[in-house]
Parts: C-alpha cells; structure tokens; sequence
C-alpha cells in the first residue's frame, strides 16, 4: 500500500486561504485508480476546483481552479527529444518553472517530438502562456547551443528568415495545444490518453515501461524523472475512483 502523505505544507496566499497541494486540513480519502493500479491514499485539499461542463479549446482561458493540458511540439516534428540530455533540460525547465509561478504538474509525458503536460496553477490570476514561455525558452536556448557546436549541419533545417533577421526554432511556432480541464472525469481520461502515447507508438509495451512519463509513478509510485504533484481529491469526486 502506498504511504499516507501527511506532512504536505499547503499554498498560502494573501487570502489565507490554502490552495492546491493536500492542504492542513481534510478527511482521508481511499483512491483506487485503474491508472495507479494500486490503492493510494490522499488526503482532501481545502479548495475545490471550480466544475462545468464547458470544454475549453486552442486560446488561453485562463481560470482559477481549471487544469490544463498543455501540448508543444519540436520544429517542423524533428525529434529532439529523443535524446536523453535533451528531455534532461526540459525536466530541469519544467521543475524551475514550477517553482518559480507556483503550478502542480499531475501527469506528464515526453515523446521524442513534442510533449504533454497536466498542469494546474496555484495563484487565482496566471497566465499558461507564461508557463508554457518558462518551459521552452531555457531548453531551445541550451539546444540551438548544443547544435551550432556539435552539429552546425542541423542549423539550416531549424532557420527560418524573418525579414532581414536570421532565426533558429526549436520548437514548432505558436502557442500550442491548450485544453482547459475542470472535472475529473476528463482528467482521468487525459492521464491515460496521454500515458498511452509511447504504446500506441510502439516505442513500449506497457505504458510504464517509458522513462520520460509519469506513468511509472501512477502505477506503484516509483521514481521517475519529474515527480508529479498527488491529485487532491476532490478532482475525483466526480467519477468512480472518489470516496
């Protein structure tokens, strides 16, 4: 069985009021999740997430108490991510960015070409496209580096002219994909649609089995790369896996 996480401190803001994390207070709540595939126990946030049945698409909707997945790609679908010390740079931007605009990542997945986030941000007023900013800009930095250095061939395939200025892309232009999240049931089918990408891919077996995922930690809470944030429970009080 999983251990009961008990210590967790909860986000305070000037409302004093906690949010996100498992917070101080809160009934103990059994989870057994067909992603986990063992028993977890949580404890309650003090916070609910706001619930409606409007899917959010493409533009930034930026509200509190909405998750969101996020979806960017690699430039023109090169796979750069495919490297080890690539995906290593983009965990290090992940985790700094967290901690820098205070956002929980509930799932993550990192394909060779473009990546899927489960986010949610803590503060009431945020801005995904800050995030999204925070993530990509160290690791397209580091890489284009990396390139004109060890492999200056790959450097035409990633410029594009824009007037009389010379640009390198790492990652594909735009925004990406943005999809607000606000009851459980679509977080739950979003975990595992995106924990199943490396399988339908035919890059593994079992969805587990991927390094650069959190589906490891969903399944007996091993070690992986980025460690997610618990889930709080009212998240699942809406499908079969809450109390």
């Amino acid at each position: 069985m999983a251990p009961v996480f008990k210590n967790q401190r909860s986000h305070r803001r000037n409302d004093n009021k906690p949010v996100g994390g498992w917070g101080a207070v809160g009934r103990e709540v059994i989870i057994d999740t067909s992603i986990a595939r063992k028993t977890h126990i949580y404890r309650k946030t003090i916070m609910a997430p706001v619930f409606n049945d409007k899917r959010l698409h493409r533009r930034n909707i930026n509200e509190p108490g909405h998750a969101h997945e996020l979806t960017f790609s690699c430039y023109h679908g090169y796979p750069f991510l495919s490297r080890d010390r690539t995906c290593e740079w983009l965990i290090e931007s992940i985790h700094k960015a967290r901690k820098a605009v205070d956002f929980a990542v509930w799932a993550w997945v990192i394909m060779p070409e473009h990546v899927h986030l489960i986010v949610y941000p803590r503060y009431k007023v945020y801005d995904t496209a800050v995030i999204r900013r925070l993530i990509k800009e160290p690791v397209a930095t580091k890489t284009i580096q990396y390139l004109k250095e060890h492999a200056p061939e790959w450097l035409p395939k990633i410029t594009r002219m824009r007037g009389h200025k010379t640009e390198h892309h790492f990652w594909q232009s735009g925004g990406g994909y943005d999809r607000n999240v606000t009851d459980g049931t679509t977080l739950i089918k979003m975990i595992d649609y995106i924990h199943m990408n490396p399988v339908r891919r035919g890059l593994v077996e079992f969805a587990h089995e991927w390094k650069w995922s959190s589906a490891a930690w969903f399944r007996d809470m091993s070690d992986v790369p980025l460690m997610p944030d618990p889930i709080p429970s009212e998240w699942l009080m809406d499908t079969r896996l809450g109390p």
